[in-house]
């Protein structure tokens, strides 16, 4: 075996309710996933199929730990979500068979450089730098898939200093789990380890320095940051 010539970076890990800790390989994330979150963003939300970006495992915030307003924005918006942990994997994974890939589930925040993301949509640039920065990615507790009914329902909201900035359903979803990751694994070989976060209800808005961000979904928990 090969000796490393500097210090391997440490894994990025998901704390899990009861015990153990999830360790994360990729994260992937599904744009515009709720109809009037598409219509708020500019998009009609029945124009096209699901598309995704990623974030680097290690922009995962766990704990509830203070997130550093991001440097080169003026605008960083906060995004609500239901994540997927995936415990197995596939290529071209039938709908019908998707949701045996799904192990846990919990709540996270997809924060972006929105005034980035403008700029990169007119420049027709990639999103990278608006999406994947460092601690851009907080995300609470993962749940048993076994302790969460099907098909998936219920609130999911956010508040920001106490005051509630989204909410919705996730029945609300335009592309449910199963058609999300049947679709995904058409781009991707799914493995053991993968999140995918599912996409945000309408609602988004800027944070500032100091604010307390809280989010939950009804049956899964909850996710919770300090913009330091």
């Amino acid at each position: 075996m090969a000796e490393f010539v500097i210090p391997p970076p440490p894994q990025a890990t998901v704390p899990v309710v009861g015990g153990g800790a999830f360790p994360v390989r990729r994260v992937y994330c599904v744009g515009r996933n709720y109809a009037e979150h598409a219509r708020e963003m500019g998009h009609a939300p029945d124009e096209e199929p699901p598309f995704f970006f990623a974030k680097p495992a290690d922009a995962l915030v766990t704990g509830g730990a203070d997130v550093p307003y991001p440097t080169m924005s003026a605008n960083v918006h906060h995004e609500i979500e239901l994540v997927v942990a995936l415990g197995q994997g596939g290529r071209d994974v039938p709908v019908e068979n998707a949701m045996a890939l799904v192990w846990f589930y919990a709540v996270g925040l997809d924060l972006t450089r929105r005034d980035l993301q403008a700029w990169a949509k007119g420049a027709k640039k990639p999103w990278e730098v608006a999406k994947g920065f460092d601690h851009s990615a907080p995300i609470g507790d993962l749940v048993p898939a076994a302790k969460v009914p099907l098909p998936l329902r219920g609130r999911i909201s956010l508040a920001v200093n106490g005051e509630e900035r989204q909410t919705g359903d996730l029945a609300d979803m335009i592309w449910d789990v199963p058609h999300i990751i049947a679709e995904l694994s058409r781009y991707f070989e799914l493995c053991p380890g993968d999140l995918i976060f599912t996409g945000t209800p309408a609602g988004v808005g800027p944070l500032v320095r100091g604010d307390r961000v809280e989010g939950s979904i009804a049956g899964i928990g909850s996710v919770s940051a300090r913009i330091a």
